[in-house]
């Protein structure tokens, strides 16, 4: 079977998160290929070029954007495009489209596949339902208790609702764990695929260790965001400074909303902002731990960079990066505050055992590469071209009406 034509619409490219690295590096890998390839995304200014067979088509964003969090962005605007992206799709001749999610650039891909008869797949990269449930919670912050929980469950079950009518819409889906694949077959009824996530192990590696001085490092990179339940880190903090350790510090790498407040609750934290390439690698691989109390990432990326560059890594014992450490191998399951501070302990007072997870760490980055996450993909692509799930009026509808409700 000749190389499928590829139309992919992410809604993350140059920003710095999980979606946004997989995406960039999906259209590196198609493009040293010489795989038919069109990224299109949102970028600086509207313009487009081609390099052989890989296209990029870049759309400006409208004045009209909503800024959910630092690099987090909805253009209620983007609709503008559709005409000129109609007549792109027209002109490369896709025999597919692949969108990353509900955002604004993934609805306007899923509603021209249905208008063009294309057929489309889509992979679910963020728990939008939990972000949506967290961001109320701290909205309502001052309510009682019970009236927080209430209304977050039902702001979370609406949301998930919203999401899955979205990907009812592809032919075949992709999700980056067993859980998300599990509960994506189940209530949406499409045939749903594993897509990990793979790690420059060249980039991220213990040899970028360049400290000198004695003090346990405990790392987080991420958006400092409500989502990512990052004022657990303080009291991780709490905890470690009750057991009595005094020669730590806390690197919380990237930025957000909750960045001042980290820098404010904490005793012993330094935010530095969002760091890239060499400068990020050498951060890491200077961590003696890293931690990760997220419960709504789909697969952890930043977990999987700690580990390569050889950093015992503590996370949630639920949601995706659960499926990356092994408890007491290369890292720790986590159910709280107290988990964390007491797996960290555990590391401070025996080198040899985190110096063992450290490898340990390594080892199991070692195993996930780029190039074989996307040639499973193109595998897969391969069934969603055999699929009778054809365009129909009444589909292209529902895909509007969908895309309406949750823009």
């Amino acid at each position: 079977m000749s190389i499928p034509r590829v139309a992919f619409f992410t809604d993350s490219f140059h920003e710095v998160n999980g979606v946004a690295l997989t995406s960039r590096e999906f259209a590196r890998f198609a493009q040293q290929k010489d795989h038919p390839f069109l990224s299109v995304h949102a970028g600086p200014r509207t313009c487009g070029w081609a390099d052989g067979c890989f296209e990029t088509f870049e759309l400006k964003n409208s004045r009209f954007v909503l800024e959910l969090d630092t690099n987090l962005l909805f253009d209620l605007l983007f609709f503008r495009h559709y005409v000129r992206l109609r007549r792109k799709l027209q002109e490369f001749r896709a025999d597919l489209v692949h969108v990353t999610g509900p955002g604004h650039c993934g609805l306007l891909g899923a509603i021209l596949a249905h208008s063009l008869g294309v057929p489309l797949v889509a992979s679910w990269h963020t728990n939008l339902h939990e972000f949506a449930g967290r961001r109320l919670d701290k909205l309502l912050t001052g309510f009682p208790l019970t009236v927080r929980s209430r209304a977050a469950n039902i702001a979370e079950a609406g949301a998930l609702s919203l999401t899955l009518q979205f990907y009812r819409l592809a032919r075949v889906l992709f999700a980056p764990n067993p859980e998300l694949v599990d509960l994506l077959a189940t209530r949406t009824g499409r045939p749903t695929h594993l897509m990990l996530r793979g790690i420059d192990t060249q980039l991220f590696a213990p040899a970028h260790r360049d400290r000198s001085d004695d003090e346990f490092t405990i790392g987080y990179v991420g958006r400092l965001s409500p989502e990512k339940n990052v004022r657990l880190l303080a009291e991780i903090e709490r905890g470690l400074i009750a057991a009595g350790l005094r020669n730590y510090r806390f690197l919380a790498i990237g930025d957000g909303s909750e960045r001042a407040w980290l820098a404010t609750h904490m005793q012993r934290c330094e935010t530095p902002g969002i760091l890239r390439g060499i400068e990020l690698a050498r951060a890491y691989a200077g961590m003696d731990a890293f931690v990760f109390p997220s419960e709504t990432d789909t697969f952890g990326n930043v977990v999987l960079e700690a580990m390569a560059s050889g950093v015992p890594a503590i996370v949630r014992a639920v949601g995706g990066p659960k499926y990356l450490v092994q408890n007491g191998i290369n890292g720790f399951q986590a159910l709280n505050a107290d988990d964390f501070a007491a797996s960290l302990l555990a590391l401070t007072r025996n080198p040899a055992l985190r110096n063992e997870m450290a490898a340990n760490a390594r080892q199991h980055a070692l195993a996930f590469s780029w190039n074989g996450v996307f040639e499973g993909v193109y595998k897969h692509y391969e069934q969603a071209l055999a699929s009778g799930l054809l365009s129909s009026p009444k589909r292209i509808s529902r895909a509007r009406s969908v895309a309406s409700t949750l823009a």
